[in-house]
């Protein structure tokens, strides 16, 4: 599927904190920890659990966030499909980032070991 101009200006207009709790609850009903969702965004962007609490209280949108991540050197080796997208043929920088992010937080919730995670 190709990601319309349209769906990547809806991905740089959402709030990180508005999907930020959705993470949360993925990954906890699924018995992993908050503690390891800060653990995979810290990794992919270099924010730690304080850096993502001021994030979060300034409802930063995720054209934002990434504008300000310091993405790791290894990010383009997250792969797959999520939400129906194919990850390395997404064009836009910014929906590639943010569906490195839903790939990780899917990996980690479906119980995959964090040194594979972390790649």
């Amino acid at each position: 599927m190709k990601a319309t101009p349209e769906h990547n200006e809806r991905i740089a207009k959402m709030t990180f904190a508005s999907v930020y709790p959705h993470y949360v609850t993925k990954v906890e009903k699924k018995e992993r920890t908050k503690d390891e969702l800060h653990q995979v965004i810290e990794w992919l962007t270099g924010f730690d659990t304080n850096d993502l609490k001021k994030l979060i209280d300034e409802k930063v949108t995720f054209k934002t966030f990434f504008e300000r991540a310091t993405l790791n050197p290894n990010a383009h080796l997250i792969k797959g499909v999520i939400c129906g997208y194919r990850i390395e043929e997404l064009e836009n920088p910014l929906t590639r980032q943010a569906r490195y992010m839903d790939k990780l937080v899917d990996e980690l919730a479906r119980g995959r070991k964090m040194e594979k995670i972390l790649r």
